[in-house]
């Protein structure tokens, strides 16, 4: 856990499509609503989180960068029936 209830998921030095496979599995397991802040390296990473979450059902609400990692802050969406993820 992060400071503020935020979940942490450590996906620097991880290639596609590694980061979001971790960031998946992190957010299959927490409750609507939850935050999680992915920390990534891989330049894809820009491209594939935002991509995954749309397609998901999670919002990605911010991309930042910090201390040579990518920061993307990610707001865990509503279940959603295997027939529409």
């Amino acid at each position: 856990m992060h400071a503020g209830g935020t979940v942490e998921v450590d996906a620097r030095d991880l290639l596609c499509p590694l980061p979001v496979l971790r960031a998946r599995k992190v957010l299959l397991g927490l409750p609507e609503g939850t935050l999680v802040r992915v920390l990534a390296t891989d330049a894809m990473a820009r491209i594939d989180l935002p991509h995954f979450c749309a397609q998901s059902g999670h919002t990605h609400l911010s991309l930042t960068d910090e201390d040579g990692a990518q920061v993307h802050v990610i707001r865990r969406g509503p279940d959603r029936p295997e027939a529409d993820a």
